[in-house]
């Protein structure tokens, strides 16, 4: 009998997984081709648009507590990978708050466009926000290593690359030739030189 009430507890668990794993991406859609009219009509995120992001991307945190077991208790600390992953974590958060305190905050939401920037760790990846918060993301679901875990750092790479796809667009029409040309020879992310 108990073993039927686990049963039943583990398959409510994986339907609701399933569903947020599902509905994320789809909020996360509309909200991006939201942001791009926003990039279209004005140049800019609008503060609403902004929030928006903002709001996707809580999402995805707080979903943490569907595909994670998110108890303290239950980390098993003698494990190295423990270590690793308040690393990741550590590491992650200095390096995409020491990126964001060089752009400023508005240039970081998209609501001011000066110029394009292409130095410091923007000569590394044109995303290392989006690089550095992925540390993060790995390193937090590596304190509770799950086959869920996998699916929430996958999710985040979903929501993360459509957000930078909306920006591209808007980056290529901004700064033109300008764009292609650090596209060209700066990496997305990581790894290899150029666009793909």
């Amino acid at each position: 009998m108990q073993s039927d009430s686990i049963y039943i507890q583990e398959m409510d668990s994986i339907w609701v997984v399933a569903i947020v794993a599902v509905l994320l991406p789809i909020v996360a859609a509309l909200v991006f081709r939201r942001v791009g009219q926003d990039y279209d009509r004005q140049g800019q995120l609008t503060r609403f648009a902004t929030s928006l992001e903002i709001l996707v991307f809580a999402l995805h945190g707080v979903s943490s507590y569907v595909f994670l077991d998110s108890r303290l208790s239950v980390i098993d600390r003698t494990d190295p990978l423990v270590g690793f992953s308040v690393v990741l974590i550590i590491g992650g958060l200095i390096l995409l708050f020491s990126t964001m305190g060089h752009m400023g905050h508005k240039t970081t939401l998209g609501q001011e466009t000066q110029e394009l920037t292409c130095t410091r760790m923007y000569r590394h990846s044109r995303n290392p926000q989006i690089l550095f918060y992925g540390f993060v993301v790995v390193g937090y679901s590596l304190l509770w290593p799950s086959w869920t875990g996998v699916l929430w750092v996958v999710l985040y790479a979903v929501i993360a690359h459509m957000m930078v796809r909306t920006e591209e667009k808007h980056l290529q029409s901004t700064y033109g030739e300008a764009y292609v040309e650090y596209c060209r020879i700066t990496p997305r992310y990581i790894g290899t030189k150029g666009r793909k």
